[in-house]
């Protein structure tokens, strides 16, 4: 080690060079390439497998029940699908579309904000056509809606907001009501541009003619009940109700014994043991007392004692109070 500690003399030289310039003392500074990613705090995470699939047992039931609603009010076979379900921000969403549209925003108590349904202005007019007995024929310009087809199309979106209702009742009660129609885009407002929207896509269609239905959820409305939406909530769900009706149709089939207590007295030991034949015991009720009926020694229920086609019965009259037979 002796031989790897600089003398003076090569201290001193060295110290002259740094002075003079001759070394470079500069640190020598290297290039390192750093991966920046910019973070949103609020951005919202939408994409989980399976955390709206409720939605589409929702949706499912939504189809059947709206096509027997439009077959019923315009009297004529039409056809009702779910051909999309995709999660989009609002700014993109609403910039897809023209004027007019036909945009319906109703409220979904007791979630917070609002929601929407966006006709194709194709299939608005199309549906009053065929409401004023016409046969949907497709219109070659298209043109801002009159009163009378705004009217028409709240009609319409009623019959929507009735049969969604049903069919999210499976899956959340929710109560919908109608809050505004606008035909402009730029009129509508939900939530932020970059905010998320859940959107099913539902296409009617006839021999005559097709459209599609756009219907539109915030994420921040659903983020709530994001967990009874899940798929592993589905899966408990049916998995309770399964074991729930197993449990009621085996307890349907066991017997249980049924006593009717006519009533009670007390002797002591040495009266039991004088007893004879035709001996009379009396007890603490009359005929018209209630007749206390006990299920496996448990009291349930009050009746009075009677007769009916020649045999003893007793008429339940009353259920006794769980507490009030305890005591």
């Amino acid at each position: 080690m002796a031989d790897q500690i600089l003398s003076q003399e090569e201290i001193d030289a060295l110290l002259t060079a740094m002075d003079s310039g001759e070394i470079d003392v500069a640190e020598e500074k290297q290039d390192v390439a750093v991966e920046v990613r910019s973070y949103d705090l609020t951005a919202q995470n939408i994409m989980q497998r399976g955390q709206f699939d409720a939605l589409e047992e929702v949706y499912d039931k939504f189809v059947n029940l709206f096509q027997g609603s439009l077959s019923s009010l315009f009297q004529r076979t039409m056809t009702v699908k779910a051909i999309s379900r995709e999660t989009v921000k609002f700014g993109e969403f609403i910039k897809a579309f023209s004027t007019p549209t036909g945009f319906v925003t109703f409220g979904m108590e007791p979630l917070i904000g609002s929601a929407l349904m966006a006709f194709e202005p194709n299939l608005v007019f199309s549906l009053i056509d065929c409401m004023f007995g016409g046969d949907g024929k497709p219109m070659d310009k298209i043109r801002e809606f009159t009163l009378i087809e705004r009217r028409m199309l709240q009609r319409i979106a009623m019959a929507v907001l009735k049969d969604l209702e049903t069919a999210w009742a499976d899956a959340y009660r929710i109560r919908l009501a109608l809050r505004k129609i606008e035909t402009k885009p730029e009129f509508v407002y939900l939530v932020n541009p970059g905010d998320q929207l859940v959107i099913v896509v539902c296409a009617i269609s006839t021999e005559g003619f097709s459209g599609n239905i756009h219907l539109c959820m915030p994420y921040l409305m659903l983020e709530p009940i994001k967990e009874q939406l899940s798929s592993s909530y589905l899966r408990e769900k049916d998995r309770a109700s399964s074991f729930g009706d197993e449990i009621r149709t085996l307890l349907g089939r066991t017997e249980v014994n049924i006593v009717a207590e006519l009533g009670k007295t007390v002797y002591s030991v040495e009266d039991i043991l004088n007893f004879e034949v035709d001996d009379i015991l009396r007890l603490n009720t009359g005929p018209q007392n209630h007749v206390i009926v006990n299920i496996q020694r448990v009291p349930k229920y009050l009746g009075m004692p009677g007769v009916v086609k020649g045999s003893k019965a007793v008429q339940i009259t009353e259920v006794i109070d769980q507490d009030q037979g305890r005591g």
